[in-house]
């Protein structure tokens, strides 16, 4: 098992890990729209996810993946109605590749934000156990 941190994404803000790799495969924590720095960035939902699928690529790339390896989201948010704003940018940052995909609404989220993603994605070899 591999723990992995990169400074170009929010530190955990809490006793866990921004990703493991385990087996093949990186499993994310829920990533929130804070900057490197920890600071949430905007109170909306468009920018927000915006950062989050920032964040998400940090880690990502920090465990030597891409949105191209992740097979799996699962997507919490504070407001249903904020689905189809979230499609938008979601889709813009996935491209053609479409992982399969939960979304759940919640009651609240850390920070006060109004979304947070975790994924699942193929480890690059480098990183197999």
């Amino acid at each position: 098992m591999k723990f992995i941190s990169t400074d170009k994404a929010p530190a955990a803000i809490g006793p866990y890990s921004q990703a493991v790799v385990a087996n093949g495969m990186i499993y994310t924590s829920g990533q929130i729209a804070m900057d490197e720095t920890g600071v949430v960035v905007a109170d909306d939902v468009v920018n927000q996810t915006h950062q989050v699928m920032k964040n998400l690529f940090y880690v990502l790339e920090a465990a030597g993946a891409h949105f191209n390896d992740v097979i799996k989201t699962t997507i919490f948010l504070a407001d249903m109605d904020d689905f189809a704003a979230v499609n938008e940018v979601y889709a813009h940052h996935f491209g053609h590749h479409k992982p399969a995909r939960s979304t759940v609404a919640v009651k609240t989220l850390p920070k006060e934000v109004l979304i947070e993603i975790e994924c699942i994605a193929l480890a690059n070899t480098e990183y197999h156990i």
